[in-house]
């Protein structure tokens, strides 16, 4: 089976970082968001993947090969943002095996994939939501899936599509985006993966779900926050540093210099930082980034970064030097 992961995105809603980094490589909880998605599949016996790389995506592909090269890996570039329907059908070249299992480039999961693998139909990663608004929907009765809304304007269900696929008939679902493209049919001007599985359905392919309770959300501050809490609370690094109080759960790498200071709870401090007299907590450090004389609370901190200063709630890109007095 073949993993196709869109990651061409640019992730607006967080910048500054995604000026100079992809999202998917933004840390959380210690590593990579795309790494815990490529970790996840490797477990689950995937091998093959399918990058579909935009912006930044020479970043991606370098990471891949140098991080991950036990995964066969293909990358695709999507020229232009016409949506996750578009980015599929950029990927079709691509598919070399019966199934394929779509997984998008933002979005940290923890589900048993191996009884979805072994379904004979189609099947799709749903949760329910209290505003299915924001969502692409699906319309489920006897566990079978009857209709796929597109983020619709009306309540008809409250199951929202999640961003996992497994789709049994690779061939089917190409057949369909290549005819949405021959007819240019969009919604809200983008070619839908969601409006794709609905003529599958129409053409008679059975598509079914698999409910998702552990789904986590990278794409803006907030949630990327909450994630990193999630992943800390189930596995935190365990480190001592002399006259340094460690309040777990956090992620500390190896390498990381640490005098003087409170570190936690839910603080990734990442590969190469150097944290001194200082108060870190409920915040991501970026890679080689130094945090001297300050307090830092629901903070993203990014890379190769110097922060002198006092209390401040912060956002700030790669390569920046703030100094607050």
């Amino acid at each position: 089976m073949r993993a196709i992961i869109p990651v061409a995105g640019i992730g607006s809603r967080l910048k500054p970082h995604t000026y100079t980094i992809p999202k998917v490589l933004l840390n959380v909880g210690g590593k990579p968001i795309l790494a815990h998605i490529l970790d996840k599949l490797i477990s689950e016996d995937i091998s093959k993947a399918t990058f579909v790389i935009g912006h930044l995506g020479d970043q991606i592909k370098k990471y891949v090969k140098k991080e991950y090269p036990q995964i066969k890996s293909e990358f695709v570039i999507q020229k232009e943002l016409g949506g996750l329907g578009h980015a599929i059908y950029t990927a079709i070249p691509t598919f070399d095996d019966k199934d394929i299992f779509i997984i998008l480039g933002d979005t940290i999961f923890d589900v048993d994939l191996k009884k979805v693998f072994n379904n004979n139909s189609s099947m799709i990663g749903v949760k329910e939501v209290a505003d299915p608004s924001r969502f692409g929907v699906a319309i489920v009765k006897n566990g079978k899936v009857e209709k796929l809304v597109e983020k619709p304007k009306d309540k008809i269900s409250n199951l929202a599509i999640v961003g996992l696929y497994y789709i049994s008939n690779a061939k089917v679902l190409a057949d369909c985006l290549k005819e949405m493209v021959k007819n240019d049919v969009r919604t809200n001007g983008e070619l839908q993966l969601t409006d794709a599985l609905q003529m599958m359905l129409e053409k008679n392919e059975r598509i079914s779900t698999f409910s998702v309770e552990g789904w986590y959300d990278c794409g803006k501050q907030e949630t990327l926050l909450e994630t990193n809490r999630i992943l800390l609370d189930n596995k935190s690094t365990n480190k001592k540093f002399s006259n340094v109080v460690i309040n777990n759960p956090v992620f500390i790498a190896e390498d990381a210099d640490i005098k003087n200071s409170v570190i936690g709870p839910y603080a990734t401090i990442s590969k190469g930082c150097k944290i001194f007299d200082s108060i870190i907590k409920d915040s991501i450090i970026g890679e080689k980034s130094e945090i001297i004389t300050s307090l830092l609370n629901e903070s993203i901190i990014g890379n190769n970064t110097i922060i002198k200063g006092s209390y401040k709630k912060l956002n700030t890109g790669d390569s920046t030097e703030i100094e607050i007095h």
